[in-house]
């Protein structure tokens, strides 16, 4: 028990809670647009609310796929790049980019559910990497895309 006689939750179900709520408004980022929409750039770069929402799929299984699993991008499939993870292919729909993201979503979650966030997964390039590290990595990812999807939403709501 805290200051105050409030219940602190531990340093794990903070990180799952923080991770959960930014999933989900990544969940809701592609609703109310149309297909169109959701491919529209609106920047100069290749950035859509479809291809954040699908660079986003690709990092987290990356991070708990790729890092914490310890298989490799050919094994799962996945493209090598950032920049590749973002672009569009013409079988890219809401109906699938949201599939792909849920299930990458519920792959992560079950891949770290039992374990300590003290475990260094070693499949990542860099190097080790405890698994407090992915999430901390993750959560920000997840944090700074949501804020690019929020944008780009209201440009293409509002405009």
């Amino acid at each position: 028990m805290g200051a105050f006689g409030v219940v602190l939750d531990d340093e794990r179900t903070q990180l799952d809670a923080f991770v959960e709520e930014y999933r989900a408004k990544f969940e809701r980022a592609l609703d109310g647009l149309t297909e169109e929409q959701a491919r529209r750039r609106l920047v100069p770069s290749a950035t859509t609310v479809l291809g954040l929402v699908k660079h986003v799929t690709w990092m987290q299984r990356v991070w708990f796929e790729e890092c914490v699993g310890g298989r490799t991008r050919r094994e799962l499939g996945l493209v090598a790049s950032v920049d590749e993870s973002f672009r569009l292919t013409d079988d890219d729909t809401i109906a699938s980019v949201t599939a792909a993201y849920l299930t990458a979503c519920a792959t992560a979650r079950t891949r770290v559910a039992d374990l300590p966030l003290e475990m260094v997964a070693v499949g990542h390039r860099a190097g080790p990497r405890t698994l407090r590290w992915v999430y901390l990595q993750v959560l920000r990812e997840l944090a700074q895309h949501c804020g690019h999807a929020d944008i780009l939403r209201e440009q293409l709501l509002t405009g």
